[in-house]
């Protein structure tokens, strides 16, 4: 494939802010793999950015590709299209909850969202809620556990600085998370820089570096780590301008963002580089106009060559570095 400027060119023209913000390019030894089996539970807290491919799933295949005595186990909790305030709304803290959630309290909850949902009948999401808690009001004891890690999505809640819905709401799923023991990952997503098409000119990292300096403030204020997707698509675009990262007749991430995104989580959960996984599918979940064709009409299954798993896996890595060594986040 042939670009107007080489990965070399944006190399270059990303020279100095590498040299001022540090480390972009320098990888970082793996951490030696788990030696005793154990179990790691994941609660996924989002929008269609975490549904869409499966991604807990995506993530669940490195995790135990990665480390052969782990199980990893997972729920998601999904509304198409809302942010963690809306979550808030629609009571999914009580998920995070669900160890010590007791019958009564979630029975307050199925009062609330009923009154919510009449003075709001349009609302489809509040039915959905209401549905989702009488199920869990239901099967209550089946579902107790408590969750090692709690992972919070944003989704374009997280555009206006410290001002941000998502800074405001984070907050409180964290306290939550941290009191019943479990880790909080904040999965910051980034629809307004994914490319559709091969980058042939290089990307402006400052939208990328303010961001990534409140969602760091946010994550030091809150004990979280963080999957920075903003940060981990510049590295891709400067390294691997070949690759598109979101469809072009639909706004969510394609099939290669979702590998992208789930060699970041890894890279998070586990403070070691995805390179050398044996991943190498992923699956888009939501057919375009053609059954068995995704948005773009390719087929739903992508399979990753050996050079683009280590391309992309290596991107994802060197982004997580990054954004770990400019904004001083270490892992947890």
């Amino acid at each position: 494939m042939v670009h107007s400027f080489s990965s070399r060119f944006l190399f270059r023209s990303l020279a100095a802010f590498v040299l001022v913000w540090g480390g972009l390019f320098r990888p970082l030894a793996a951490a030696p793999a788990d030696a005793s089996a154990r179990t790691l539970r994941v609660l996924f807290i989002g929008n269609s950015f975490t549904n869409r491919h499966t991604l807990a799933r995506i993530v669940k295949d490195m995790a135990e590709a990665g480390h052969p005595k782990l199980t990893f186990e997972y729920m998601s909790v999904i509304y198409a299209g809302r942010t963690l305030a809306d979550h808030w709304k629609f009571a999914s803290q009580n998920y995070i909850q669900v160890a010590t959630l007791t019958a009564e309290e979630q029975a307050r909850t199925i009062a609330s969202l009923a009154a919510l949902a009449a003075q709001e009948p349009k609302n489809g999401h509040l039915k959905s809620a209401l549905g989702r808690h009488t199920t869990l009001a239901k099967d209550l004891e089946r579902l107790r556990q408590k969750w090692d890690v709690v992972v919070l999505q944003s989704y374009k809640d997280d555009l206006d600085g410290e001002q941000s819905s998502f800074c405001e709401y984070a907050p409180k799923f964290a306290a939550l998370a941290r009191a019943a023991g479990a880790r909080v990952v904040l999965y910051e997503t980034t629809p307004n820089t994914q490319n559709e098409r091969p980058v042939t000119s290089p990307p402006d990292p400052a939208p990328v570096i303010a961001k990534a300096r409140v969602i760091a403030g946010l994550a030091r204020r809150i004990g979280a780590t963080v999957v920075p997707m903003s940060s981990v698509a510049l590295r891709c675009q400067v390294t691997q301008p070949q690759f598109t990262l979101r469809y072009l007749t639909d706004a969510h991430p394609n099939q290669t963002m979702a590998y992208l995104t789930a060699c970041t989580f890894y890279g998070a959960l586990f403070d070691r580089s995805p390179v050398g996984l044996t991943v190498d599918t992923v699956t888009e979940t939501r057919p375009g106009h053609k059954a068995g064709e995704d948005p773009d009409g390719n087929p739903l299954t992508r399979t990753f060559s050996a050079q683009e798993r280590a391309q992309l896996q290596a991107a994802a890595w060197e982004g997580l570095q990054w954004f770990r060594e400019t904004t001083a986040v270490p892992p947890l």
